[in-house]
């Protein structure tokens, strides 16, 4: 029976040994892959790449030692290049332009507005003038003056 039994563990850890070697096999294809596509290499994007557990990659020293090393070496590449000069005094020359333009707007809206509230109070005062008089009143609007007609 001890035999039988020490045969299954040599089984198991020989099955264990295999599957490490395997998993180490695949996680340095998946650096280099993303070496090759210039890519950061870090433990996420590894473990990502190749399938693995954080924790699998910590417990290996060389792999957890190339990772440390080529995470880094990575130099990332800045997003967009800077935008020429010419192209940057473009875009200050026409926002100077379109917040003058707002401006002058704003200006204009105000003073349509307060010209508009002088009306509406002379509007006011003469209404109030012509009652004052006794003035009747607004002559019939035409849709009155139909039906008046129409009785007739």
């Amino acid at each position: 029976m001890t035999d039988a039994r020490e045969r299954r563990i040599t089984a198991l850890t020989a099955a264990a040994k295999a599957k490490s070697q395997a998993k180490t096999e695949t996680t340095e294809q998946a650096i280099r892959r993303l070496v090759k596509r210039g890519e950061p290499v870090t433990f996420q994007a590894v473990g990502r790449e190749a399938g693995v557990s954080h924790t699998f990659l910590y417990g290996h020293p060389d792999l957890r030692g190339r990772i440390e090393h080529l995470r880094d070496q990575h130099c990332p590449m800045p997003a967009e290049p800077a935008p020429p000069a010419r192209e940057t005094t473009l875009v200050s020359t026409l926002t100077s332009q379109i917040n003058h333009i707002k401006k002058q707007h704003r200006q204009q809206v105000q003073s349509l507005q307060t010209a508009l509230e002088r009306a509406h109070g002379e509007n006011l005062d003469l209404r109030r003038e012509l009652a004052r008089r006794g003035w009747p009143g607004q002559p019939a609007a035409p849709a009155d003056h139909a039906a008046s007609i129409a009785k007739a």
